[in-house]
Parts: C-alpha cells; sequence; structure tokens
C-alpha cells in the first residue's frame, strides 16, 4: 500500500484504506472515498491533486490525499 500521493497520475488505483480521525474518514467518505472503490489521480499543483472519483473531480490537499491508502 501506498499514499494516493504517489500514486502515478492517470493510473486508476484501488482504495485499500481510508486513515485519519473519524471525522475526517466521514469527511472523505461523504467525497466518494470509499474502501475498494477506484479513483485516479487527474493531476498535481504544488502538491495538492486533483481526483476523478466516479463520475466527478475532487481536489484534494496533500495533508488529505496521504490518508488515503491505495
Amino acid at each position: 500500500m501506498i499514499p494516493l500521493t504517489y500514486a502515478d497520475v492517470g493510473c486508476e488505483q484501488i482504495i485499500k484504506k481510508v486513515g485519519g480521525s473519524p471525522d475526517v474518514k466521514k469527511h472523505l467518505e461523504d467525497l466518494g472515498f470509499n474502501v475498494g472503490g477506484a479513483v485516479t489521480p487527474v493531476s498535481e499543483i504544488g502538491g495538492n491533486l486533483i481526483i476523478k472519483v466516479k463520475d466527478s473531480r475532487i481536489a484534494l490537499s496533500r495533508e488529505m490525499a496521504q490518508r488515503i491508502m491505495v
């Protein structure tokens, strides 16, 4: 497992674990970052990521993306 921040741009990944406090986990799950779900990093700008989740694109800070293991 690696943090989402280290995943290659354009390569679909499967979420294995979502870490953080219960509030952070709930927030990420509400955005669509669920264990077993597919995500694709679209781009990285200044350490922050644009992630494709289902049919949406979501901007995540580096700190939040490091809590998602793929």
